[in-house]
């Protein structure tokens, strides 16, 4: 199995942007019994309420919408470049009819916060759900944005306190 070591939230390496925009993450809820996982492009990372937070948006849509609701945890995973087929796969899939985890090959591991991680990930955040908002369209001040949601299914953001950070040793 492989190791990981704890770092504080402010030695995450690399740049926020780059990592959930261009490397993508995996946005997981649940418990080790009953999650799902999701592949994400959209967020962020900073501090917000003297805390060192991040940011994620999941439509409602989603099946990992479902299991956000209804805890209060949940993990963003990054992985290596190599693992971006399987990413692309749980991002284009529902869990509601595959086990996206395996077929990735993905081992789910628990959480101190008791949700779910992945052995194959680099960077691991666990997070602490503060907040929750959804997106309103009579709040987008550039109407542009709107072609994102031609169904009108605009996202819910969460925050989350990053509780725990673990990279790969």
């Amino acid at each position: 199995m492989k190791a990981f070591k704890e770092i504080g939230p402010l030695e995450i390496p690399g740049n926020p942007i780059q990592l959930i925009g261009n490397e993508w993450m995996l946005i997981t809820a649940g418990t080790p019994e009953h999650f799902n996982t999701m592949t994400a492009s959209w967020g962020g990372m900073g501090e917000l309420w003297f805390k060192p937070v991040c940011f994620c948006f999941v439509r409602p849509q989603r099946y990992t919408y479902e299991f956000l609701e209804k805890g209060d945890a949940f993990t963003l995973s990054f992985f290596e470049e190599r693992h971006k087929p399987q990413l692309n796969f749980c991002g284009s899939r529902s869990g509601r009819e595959t086990d996206k985890a395996g077929e990735c090959g993905f081992t789910p591991l628990t959480a101190e916060n008791g949700s779910v991680y992945f052995e194959q990930a680099r960077l691991v955040l666990e997070c602490r759900k503060l907040y929750f908002q959804d997106m309103d369209p009579a709040n987008f001040l550039d109407d542009s944005i709107l072609k994102n949601y031609p169904n009108n299914d605009f996202h819910r953001m969460y925050i989350g306190e990053i509780t725990r950070a673990l990279i790969a040793e």
